[in-house]
C-alpha cells in the first residue's frame, strides 16, 4: 500500500485520533470526544519530547490509523533502550485491511532505527482479537500488568 503516509500527528487530527480512541466498548466509557482541550494539551506535551511519536496513517488524506510510540531508555537489561507502543487504533472501516500490521511495522522499524534492544505494548485482557493480532506479529504475552488510577 504505498498510497499510505504515516506522520506525526498534528492538532488538526485531534477530533479523528479522539474519535477511534472512543471506538470501541472500552474506549467509549473513557473517552471524551466532545472536549478535545485535554487531548490538545497532551499533544502538546507529546510534540515537545523528542522520545514520544504519536503518528498517524493517512490515506486520500484521510487519517485513518494512529498509535504512540515511546522510547524509554534505562539500567536494567544491561541499559538497554526499550520502546513501547500504546493507543494503536485503526478506523472501524479499514480494519482487516493490513493496516494495523502496518502500524506495528513502523513502530518496530522506528524502535531499531532508535537502537532500541526491546518492543514492549499492552492490550487490554478483555481485547482478545488484539492479543491475538500482536501474538500473529511475534509479540509474546510475558508479564502480568498492574494498574492504579491516580
Amino acid at each position: 500500500m504505498s498510497d499510505l503516509e504515516i506522520r506525526p500527528a498534528s492538532v488538526d487530527d485531534v477530533p479523528t485520533i479522539v474519535a477511534m480512541l472512543a471506538d470501541d466498548p472500552l474506549g467509549a466509557q473513557r473517552e471524551s470526544p466532545d472536549d478535545l482541550t485535554p487531548y490538545l494539551v497532551a499533544l502538546e506535551r507529546l510534540a515537545q519530547d523528542p522520545l514520544q511519536h504519536q503518528i498517524v496513517a493517512v490515506r486520500d488524506n484521510r487519517v485513518i490509523g494512529t498509535l504512540q510510540l515511546t522510547i524509554i531508555p534505562g539500567l536494567s537489561r544491561k541499559g538497554a533502550t526499550r520502546a513501547l507502543i500504546e493507543g494503536v487504533r485503526v478506523h472501524s472501516e479499514e480494519r482487516g485491511s493490513g493496516l494495523g500490521a502496518q502500524l506495528i511495522e513502523w513502530a518496530i522499524a522506528e524502535s531499531r532505527r532508535q537502537d532500541c534492544q526491546l518492543v514492549q505494548l499492552t492490550s487490554d485482557a478483555t481485547r482478545t482479537d488484539a492479543r491475538r493480532f500482536y501474538e500473529r506479529l511475534g509479540f509474546e504475552p510475558s508479564h502480568i500488568g498492574f494498574k492504579m488510577k491516580l
